[in-house]
């Protein structure tokens, strides 16, 4: 019988326009980003030890997305969650940078028409908060709903995103012009 080799955990703390952020790695990949009062955040004890050096490509590609020179990461990840949490979260790499979707939109999309109820769980238990864009997702009336980090921290990163994003781009899911 081979024996099952221990993770490697790591974590790190940054400032940001919208607060700190943790980030969490297992095994060199990005597995965790939590904002202050996250509402799924895992307990402090399982993020491993301090190892600010381990997410410097991270930190960088935070601090070009909110300068707004970057709009889609390239980092590795390994988001913990179940096969459709995956699916979902997947899912959510694929809306473009300063549009939004329904949670019944991305349902259909996913090809799990009738799923907008188990997307939002999905989206709402989603570990890498900004770099898998759960922001990006609303209500079927275009309004903002539930959100990990707070309305507020949604609504900001909506903002910063529609500012960098000319109109005619919102097109299709649509950028929000009512929220700005």
């Amino acid at each position: 019988m081979l024996a099952q080799q221990a993770e490697h955990v790591t974590h790190t703390v940054v400032d940001s326009p919208i607060g700190d952020l943790t980030l969490v790695a297992v095994d060199g990949a990005l597995a965790g980003l939590y904002m202050e009062q996250h509402r799924h955040r895992p307990a402090e004890e399982t993020f491993g030890d301090p190892d600010p050096a381990a997410f410097d490509d991270v930190i960088a590609q935070l601090r070009a997305y909110f300068e707004g020179t970057l709009t889609q990461f390239d980092l590795p990840l390994s988001p913990r969650g179940t096969e459709f949490q995956r699916t979902v979260w997947a899912g959510l790499r694929e809306i473009p940078y300063g549009q939004t979707i329904s949670y019944g939109g991305l349902a259909d999309r996913l090809g799990r028409p009738g799923a907008a109820r188990a997307v939002g769980l999905a989206n709402g238990r989603n570990p890498i908060s900004i770099i898998v864009p759960c922001h990006r997702v609303v209500g079927s009336s275009g309004d903002l709903t539930g959100y990990g980090g707070g309305l507020d921290r949604k609504r900001r990163l909506l903002a910063l995103e529609a500012a960098r994003v000319p109109a005619a781009a919102g097109t299709g899911t649509g950028i929000l012009p009512t929220l700005w």
